[in-house]
């Protein structure tokens, strides 16, 4: 006869049950914090979404979830302004990217046309978000200069850090009350100049001037009146950073690209670049080395991608090639 369990000790079971996966998944946390090898101290490398042993290295998990920010802070106060959701801010931006923009296009979320009436709603409601948008006139001013400092970098090909930088230098000059008296264009293109200057990214006057609304006189004064008011720390530029531009430019071979290189090395050690213009140096020094390396190209050619006159390519390869020669004796 089969001893049937009693009531008492089904009760006993059931409440010990419980008891045994709580012990289970304690058991399971104190594997997690200890190395099941050896017992050793473990890590999280939130680089590779990993958790390793200190000790020996073992990787006891990996594919883990980063549940941190998409970018960094560099201070409390910057981590507080940081949301994990959503664009992050920017200064190429009037309003930082915080607002909403209301698409052009009059459709729904299925990609249907809207109805007129819907339509003149949207429209109203594009009107009354750029009034949102630009409260005030410094604001105003802000989102045109911006907006031409993007569209000139966009012309001259020059890459998202440049036109961060020239957007902050715009930003401070209108802190500091540098616009009265000049024009909205003329401080956005003196702020494009130097950020390309600063990043090693330089362009010409005449390549400036040429994508901007005012001329070259006014550029070259506004941007002497920005820098010397904010202080920037703007290094003369150096004609090797215009050589691989103009070696792209003229479809010229890496062997050419590194002679025109040691030319103006050796122009630099003979001292023969001071107080020329580094366009012309470097315009120069890629003829010279097409020359050398018997690459097919005119000077009209270099001329016309440096912005320079056939004239002063003539006077500078001519120097250049002295000082390889007197280098070479």
């Amino acid at each position: 006869m089969t001893d049937t369990p009693t009531r008492t000790q089904t009760d006993e079971r059931t409440r010990t049950a419980p008891e045994t996966e709580s012990d289970a998944s304690a058991e399971t946390t104190t594997e997690r914090a200890h190395c099941p090898e050896c017992n050793g101290r473990l890590i999280a490398d939130d680089e590779h979404a990993e958790t390793v042993c200190a000790d020996c290295g073992l990787v006891v998990e990996e594919g883990e979830i980063d549940r941190g920010p998409e970018w960094r802070a560099f201070d409390a106060a910057e981590k507080d302004e940081k949301s994990r959701v959503g664009a992050p801010t920017t200064n190429m931006m009037h309003d930082q990217g915080l607002s909403t923009n209301i698409g052009w296009q009059d459709k729904d979320a299925y990609g249907k046309s809207l109805s007129s009436r819907q339509r003149e709603k949207m429209q109203r409601l594009r009107t009354w978000n750029e009034r949102f948008r630009t409260r005030n006139s410094r604001e105003r001013n802000l989102k045109q200069a911006l907006g031409e400092i993007d569209r000139m970098a966009s012309a001259l090909g020059l890459p998202d850090n440049v036109r961060e930088t020239a957007s902050v230098i715009y930003r401070r000059a209108l802190e500091d009350d540098l616009l009265p008296g000049r024009s909205i264009e003329g401080v956005a293109t003196a702020s494009l100049y130097a950020a390309a200057r600063q990043a090693g990214t330089p362009r010409s006057l005449d390549e400036i001037s040429a994508v901007s609304r005012v001329d070259k006189a006014e550029v070259a004064r506004t941007y002497r009146y920005v820098i010397r008011e904010l202080g920037l720390e703007v290094q003369p530029a150096d004609p090797e950073s215009y050589v691989p531009r103009f070696a792209s430019d003229l479809d010229l071979s890496d062997e050419t690209e590194l002679r025109a290189r040691d030319l103006l090395a050796t122009a630099k050690e003979k001292g023969i670049h001071s107080g020329k213009s580094p366009v012309g140096l470097a315009a120069a020094a890629v003829y010279a080395a097409a020359l050398l390396t018997n690459e097919q190209v005119t000077q009209n050619d270099v001329s016309e991608v440096a912005s320079i006159s056939e004239v002063t390519i003539r006077n500078r390869y001519h120097e250049l090639l002295e000082a390889e020669d007197g280098a070479a004796v």
